[in-house]
């Protein structure tokens, strides 16, 4: 957002770095966004966020660098630009990049960097040719996609993925084609005495780039001020939360006496860091919960994070939408999605009349005079200055100093990882794959957090049985994220995922497998440890698009624990296919056109893999033999999807960290 070229890495590439193992990025595409006009009065840099995503995922833009530019741009201010670069992986693109220029050294004046540093930053852009001004020349690009600033609407995204954005007036449809597809074609909104369809559970301004964007966060504290001047309340039965991402958040909107009205509408400070949007949002209201198992309820939460995948947020709310701040307090003191929120009521107020939107909505002017004047450099300086102190509890921690971690064989939290006991200086050949069965048959679209570990954790569950049997109650598990120093809760947790749908399992919703041998349906995690002590291996079989999502390093490190020696889809998402080779299981894809289903697939095969065992190139063809129950046999040509020579090196050692290791401990030999 501020002309450095990064992009982020997953937890397993970033401990082949820590290790030396250099990581390389293949860009097929530089693709440019040029963007025209200026946002319309009330569009917030969220909406736009949202808007851009939609689109660039339309366009195409997986793997590529976009970089923003055009005129449209000089109307974006820093915060805007960061919330859209910070949305790359969910467009796809490997980065979302916008040039140095004034708004650049504007933004560093106003968070305390010093004159010096900041005349350095624009005589080095301007002597390299990388400072942006309104006349320079256009970059050329593989690709341009125009993009129209004042053409977008206040939006939000959902009900299950960010690039579903929804105008305010189409949330009310999108909620009841969910309830069809969970109900059935003729579903209507089911109303209990309590509790309703399309109520919102959870409504949280969670940490995440817009909660470091002042206008939107100022925005949402006038939004709050209006609606509790005019009496508003937000329905018991929503559960709101504020976790910004820096306390910097915390002073301004304190100086500037909006902190109160977001707390009297139930919007505190609950902490500073990833909360809801990782899934840590806690119990819902007790009585929510029970109407929720009672009744089957489809509810939502409404965030303002990046992420809304299925099951990630609560596994008792099916749907959640992204949207702004401002918009998250909105659809908290509406109660419900099931509302147009363009046109209809927000609430009531205690005369009994009806107040719209429209009557709560800050003014922009009053926004950018606000944040104008609350962004003292100094509150950035103060932070920075103790931003290693850290509080009573950090100070208070004790540790064993040492060249080694001291691991602690009952911690729940920590265990010795296993990706690396035992490594020979030399890989052992190849083999082919011989009577693996299929643990998981998935359809389109199966994203990584279906498969990571994430969200809270069921007592009756592998993870939470786990956690029991240590004698953690279950008021002390807390979330998986938390945990993911313990593979053995990790991959208990592995394809765990509440609205994970497996077809082997007439998609029953949720962690659940079939055991071939024996026709019993199981958890997951039960069924890869019977097959492991028959010594079977597995495979996982999917349709396109596996692996989108994010929580992408225990997606590849949990499939690799249960015992799964290959996935074969129709397509892959591109990190989760090179983080699947960087754990040693080997990601094949069907021809075009040639998926499982048009196959005739049903999972309940047994599947061999034949030429490993005479070496792999990139993109070869390999012969996937599948044995049907009736023992008829037939031969599936797929492709091999290493595509590089380094790739082939990190799947043939067993994956990245092997690789990396046998270099560094056994220099004479193939690593």
């Amino acid at each position: 957002s501020m002309g450095v070229l990064g992009w982020g890495v997953g937890g397993i590439e970033a401990e082949a770095v820590m290790l030396g193992e250099p990581i390389g990025v293949v860009v097929p595409e530089v693709v440019g966004v040029r963007l025209a006009g200026a946002p319309q009065p009330g569009v917030t840099g969220t909406d736009l966020v949202l808007a851009i995503t939609r689109m660039l995922r339309a366009f195409g833009v997986v793997g590529c660098f976009v970089e923003f530019c055009g005129p449209g741009v000089d109307s974006l201010p820093l915060p805007d630009r960061a919330t859209i670069a910070n949305m790359a992986p969910e467009y796809g693109a490997t980065v979302g990049f916008f040039a140095v220029d004034g708004e650049t050294l504007r933004y560093l004046r106003n968070t305390g960097r010093r004159p010096d540093h900041i005349d350095l930053v624009e005589r080095y852009c301007r002597a390299q040719g990388m400072y942006r001004t309104p006349g320079s020349p256009e970059p050329a690009f593989t690709r341009v996609l125009d993009v129209d600033l004042g053409a977008v609407e206040p939006v939000v995204a959902g009900p299950h993925r960010p690039h579903q954005t929804q105008t305010l007036s189409e949330v009310p449809d999108s909620f009841r084609q969910a309830l069809a597809e969970h109900r059935g074609p003729d579903a209507r909104p089911k109303r209990t005495d309590t509790r309703s369809d399309g109520d919102v559970a959870i409504a949280a301004i969670t940490s995440c780039t817009n909660t470091s964007n002042p206008a939107v966060m100022i925005g949402a504290g006038l939004l709050a001020r209006n609606a509790v001047e005019r009496g508003l309340s937000v329905p018991a039965h929503v559960k709101t939360s504020l976790a910004p991402g820096s306390p910097v958040v915390a002073d301004y909107l304190g100086r500037l006496g909006l902190l109160p009205y977001l707390e009297k509408l139930g919007f505190a400070i609950v902490g500073y860091g990833c909360t809801t949007c990782a899934g840590g949002s806690g119990p819902l209201n007790a009585p929510v919960a029970a109407a929720v198992k009672r009744e089957d309820l489809v509810l939502a939460a409404v965030l303002s994070g990046n992420r809304n995948f299925e099951g990630r947020i609560h596994p008792q709310c099916r749907l959640a939408y992204l949207a702004s701040p401002a918009l998250v307090v909105a659809y908290a003191l509406a109660g419900t999605v099931d509302i147009d929120l363009s046109a209809e009521p927000v609430a009531t107020d205690p005369d009994g009349s009806g107040v719209l939107l429209s009557d709560l909505w800050p003014n922009d002017a009053e926004i950018a005079e606000l944040a104008e004047g609350a962004l003292d450099p100094a509150l950035f300086d103060a932070r920075r200055d103790e931003i290693f102190v850290g509080d009573d509890q950090w100070r208070s921690l004790v540790g064993e100093a040492g060249a080694l971690y001291d691991w602690d064989p009952v911690s729940t939290y920590v265990q010795a990882p296993p990706f690396a006991e035992s490594v020979a200086p030399e890989p052992q050949p190849l083999d082919d794959i011989a009577g693996a069965r299929c643990l998981l048959l998935l359809g389109d679209g199966t994203t990584t957090d279906h498969i990571s570990p994430a969200g809270a954790m069921a007592p009756h569950s592998p993870a939470g049985q786990y956690l029991t049997g240590w004698g953690v109650a279950p008021a002390d598990f807390s979330v998986l994220g938390a945990r993911r120093g313990n593979h053995e809760v990790m991959v208990r947790g592995t394809f765990a995922n509440p609205r994970l749908r497996n077809r082997l399992t007439d998609g029953r919703e949720g962690g659940w497998t079939l055991h071939h041998p024996t026709g019993e349906v199981t958890t997951v995690f039960e069924a890869s440890q019977r097959y492991r002590a028959a010594g079977t291996p597995l495979i996982v079989v999917a349709g396109a698009d596996y692996g989108a999502g994010s929580s992408r390093d225990w997606a590849a490190k949990g499939t690799a624990l249960l015992g799964v020696r290959a996935v074969v889809a129709s397509s892959y998402e591109r990190l989760h296919r090179l983080n699947l080779i960087h754990m040693g299981v080997l990601p094949l894809q069907f021809e075009p056109g040639a998926g499982w289903r048009r196959i005739g697939l049903t999972g309940a095969e047994v599947f061999d893999v034949a030429g490993l065992e005479d070496g792999i190139a990139p993109g070869a063809t390999l012969t996937l033999s599948v044995t049907a129950p009736n023992g008829g046999t037939r031969d599936i040509a797929v492709t091999v999807r290493l595509d590089s020579e380094t790739e082939v090196a990190y799947f043939r050692h067993g994956g990245i960290v092997p690789f990396v290791l046998r270099r560094l401990l056994h220099p004479g030999g193939t690593g």
